[in-house]
């Protein structure tokens, strides 16, 4: 099962297997111990906040994350 099928936390698997990143159109990682889906070739971490993913480019965080980076949303361009 893939990471984005194997959700948990409240999030719909189906709904995951679903979502693409939404700068590259290319999978998610899920990362339920810090609620992130993950896409590794934009460098993008999407927060889920109440079960809901926030796949807005402007609000994700850079990845990998830096210390104290769940605190505040990536620097925008």
């Amino acid at each position: 099962m893939s990471d984005a099928a194997s959700a948990g936390d409240g999030l719909d698997p189906r709904l995951l297997a679903l979502l693409v990143c939404p700068v590259t159109r290319g999978p998610l990682i899920w990362r339920p111990e810090d609620r992130l889906l993950v896409s590794e070739a934009a460098g993008l971490a999407f927060r889920v906040e109440a079960g809901v993913p926030i796949m807005l480019p402007e609000e994700a965080l850079a990845w990998p994350l830096q210390e104290g980076a769940l605190d505040r949303p990536a620097a925008r361009s």
